[in-house]
């Protein structure tokens, strides 16, 4: 069976690519680094992660961007044997302007050094390259129009102001003319296009509704790559607008036909849950990435069950069955950081931490929530239910250096438990949270100061969907609670600014900071992510 998500946890804006019998998704990454994961399958089910290509500063630098901001959206394809990856920085979120900048890179593995990038353009995001039957190439964008009334957390359909085309080569860049090529339906917000051709049809594949509980895959088709383009019969592939069942928010994918002539498409999802009195909904997980068998018909793509709710389980390929959710734990010492683990904006990890004999060593730099330099490691929340643990050792010396373990979405978003130091207590446990505060970002701090003494301290977080609880023991002791429960569904999509403010996920990591500028250092031995356990 697969099993959706297929990729469970922050894995949004799914590129599908088929080379030969090996299948890749290629998702967005936004602020956290490196940019873009690539994962690998042959039997569309089990997905392994194998690849960030985004990797260095010559390729990516996000350092000062927004939060939801940096890499949208890339588009990944195979010609002239090697991969083709474009992708998007965006450096700002609200008001009238994007400042999108679009680039491309290439490598001939999906794993080895991706080149300097090309860049492309900054008219708008969500790019993609389409390699022609005839070896020319075409770019296409969203273009975003600043005059419209702008974001500021509720998209207005003014500024997605439909798909632009135009050929590209790596010797010209961009050449020839320009046109807007498809301005959407009455869904509205445009975007993400992707083009294939089949029989004599160019199919370009929309995203439309925005990113919560009205999104859409769009497709359309023209027998001329420059249009006019006619809108499918039903105008949307899948879409769960209106519905009720466990998978939202779906839309943003790409069609795949595969080596046994089967067909399939991607699409992002959600999977909301109810908030700690029980309304609401919230993606803690935040935008997944699902598959779904599709059929031709009368030359369109159909779900193969009918309608345009994909399902939750469908029949694979191959007699596989998805891998169990498993225990993730590491000893941290000398070598590479854990492919699970990433961190926030700097193509400069070495001034944010180092792996070595004694652990993996934060170097506490600006605060949390900081859009510039952030010693913050994590791993995506994947499970709606789950604990994870840590120990640190650190040295404090003010309330300005701390350092433990996190629960992070964003600067509005986090609950944090860090052993610092607090003025008449001395070596302290202190519980640091920002539950949805915008636009100000105000901390609360939800227990008193426990005092802690020489010597590792063991944190863990326990999360069973809408509420979390931390804890922590020294030496030899028991799992003592700190502070009370705490509200997990705000680190979410949906928390505190609400749909369409933010469309990232839920991370659970270390954390280290050190607002005196004195880089104060914090050593955690081990890390441990556990599915399924609350308690």
């Amino acid at each position: 069976m697969i099993r959706n998500p297929v990729l469970p946890g922050f894995n949004a804006d799914p590129s599908f690519l088929r080379v030969g019998e090996d299948y890749y998704l290629a998702v967005s990454t936004f602020e956290w680094y490196p940019g873009v994961q690539i994962y690998h399958s042959r039997d569309l089910t089990n997905w392994e992660l194998v690849a960030r290509p985004l990797n260095r500063a010559a390729l990516l630098d996000m350092r000062g961007n927004p939060d939801s901001c940096g890499i949208w959206a890339p588009c990944l394809s195979h010609a002239e044997g090697k991969f083709w990856l474009v992708y998007t920085d965006v450096k700002r979120l609200d008001g009238a302007f994007k400042d999108a900048h679009n680039y491309i890179t290439t490598c001939e593995t999906i794993d080895g050094e991706w080149t300097d990038p090309w860049y492309v353009n900054s008219s708008g995001f969500d790019p993609s390259l389409f390699h022609d039957d005839d070896g020319r190439k075409w770019f296409v964008n969203m273009v975003w129009n600043h005059r419209g009334p702008g974001t500021g957390g509720n998209p207005a359909h003014a500024s997605f102001d439909g798909i632009l085309l135009q050929e590209w080569s790596p010797e010209r860049g961009l050449f020839g003319p320009v046109k807007n090529i498809y301005k959407g339906t009455d869904r509205g917000l445009t975007e993400a296009p992707h083009l294939f051709k089949r029989n004599g049809y160019y199919y370009l594949t929309t995203a439309e509704g925005g990113t919560g509980y009205d999104h859409a895959v769009t497709l359309s088709r023209s027998r001329d790559i420059w249009g006019p383009y006619e809108d499918h019969p039903a105008k949307h592939v899948i879409s769960t607008k209106g519905t009720d069942g466990p998978i939202q928010r779906t839309g943003h994918g790409q069609y795949v036909e595969t080596h046994w002539g089967g067909h399939y498409h991607s699409f992002l999802m959600g999977r909301p849950i109810a908030g700690p009195d029980g309304t609401g909904r919230y993606c803690p997980l935040g935008r997944e990435t699902g598959l779904e068998e599709v059929v031709w018909q009368d030359d369109w793509l159909w779900l193969k069950e009918g309608g345009l709710v994909p399902r939750v389980e469908l029949p694979g390929p191959m007699d596989v069955a998805p891998a169990p959710r498993e225990a993730v734990r590491h000893v941290f010492g000398p070598g590479p950081l854990p492919m699970d683990f990433q961190w926030l904006r700097s193509p400069e990890p070495d001034r944010l931490f180092r792996l070595d004999a004694e652990g993996l060593t934060l170097t506490g730099r600006e605060s949390i929530g900081s859009w510039f330099e952030q010693a913050l490691v994590a791993r995506r929340q994947e499970d709606f239910t789950y604990a994870a643990e840590t120990s640190v050792e650190n040295a404090p010396e003010s309330y300005q250096q701390a350092a433990g373990l996190i629960t992070y979405y964003n600067r509005h978003k986090f609950h944090a438990a860090l052993v610092s130091h607090e003025p008449g207590i001395g070596r302290a446990l202190v519980l640091m949270s920002c539950p949805g505060n915008w636009p100000d970002a105000q901390l609360e701090w939800p227990a008193d100061p426990v005092p802690v003494g020489a010597g590792p301290v063991e944190l863990k977080v326990t999360v069973d969907h809408a509420l979390q609880r931390f804890w922590w023991r020294q030496g030899d002791g028991a799992w003592q609670a700190f502070g009370p429960e705490l509200n997990a569904a705000v680190i979410s999509d949906e928390g505190g600014r609400g749909e369409h403010g933010s469309f990232t996920g839920a991370f659970v990591g270390m954390v280290a900071m050190d607002t005196s500028g004195g880089a104060a250092e914090a050593v955690f031995s081990r890390f441990d992510y556990v599915p399924g356990e609350a308690g």
